[in-house]
């Protein structure tokens, strides 16, 4: 499976941006996806997670009520809507797919990765 993300930009606080991260290749084995970020000087850190199905959903407590994760599966694609944004939200955002129903909340436990994009929020 290949993820190429993207949506990524410069948006100031309280703005939104939407990313998106579309899949190809072996799509049609069933895998939940996951949205980490990682800030200069940081670990990559869990965002928001999906099942396969979409029925099941996590967001970290940071991006609770601001950030929603859904996804289409005819379009192999998921998304990250993030609405009020924070300049403590800028990092570089990666999407990754992990190979089974249930998302994941730890990096190490997915299977694929996407190249990453960049939100950058001016204060």
């Amino acid at each position: 499976v290949q993820l190429q993300a993207s949506g990524g930009g410069l948006v100031q606080a309280g703005g939104s941006l939407r990313l998106s991260c579309a899949a190809s290749g072996r799509t049609s084995s069933p895998y939940a996806m996951g949205w980490f970020r990682q800030a200069p000087g940081k670990e990559r850190e869990f965002v928001a997670g999906i099942s396969w199905s979409g029925g099941a959903i996590v967001a970290a407590d940071s991006v609770k009520g601001r950030f929603t994760i859904y996804r289409d599966n005819a379009k192999n694609t998921v998304y990250l809507q993030m609405d009020s944004l924070k300049p403590e939200d800028a990092a570089v955002y990666y999407c990754a797919a992990r190979r089974f129903g249930s998302y994941s909340l730890f990096p190490n436990e997915y299977h694929y990765w996407g190249q990453g994009t960049l939100v950058t929020v001016s204060s």
